[in-house]
């Protein structure tokens, strides 16, 4: 099976939702992806945030694969060392 970029968007990414408050102290809503640690997705409200990221999942996919960058996929361990564990 080739993993092209329909591949990676179907899959069934662990998402961390979340709202915190802007420099303005204006509340806003995020998405994570627990197996994509550089992604976040921000919105006004919690509605467009889940509406709204996976335009960029795609745009990020994309980069990932165009540069050859490993994909950790759900459920699949990441070899990266816990440094938050490693380090006092």
């Amino acid at each position: 099976m080739e993993k092209d970029i329909n591949y990676y968007l179907n899959l069934e990414w662990t998402l961390i939702e979340g709202e915190d408050l802007d420099f303005e102290g204006n509340p806003y809503h995020y998405v994570e992806i627990k197996e994509i640690p550089s992604f976040v997705f921000c919105a006004k409200t919690k509605e467009k945030a889940l509406s709204g990221y996976k335009e960029q999942l795609k745009w990020t996919l994309q980069i990932m694969l165009e540069s050859g960058d490993k994909i950790i996929e759900p459920g699949e361990e990441d070899n990266e060392p816990d440094w938050e564990s490693l380090c006092p």
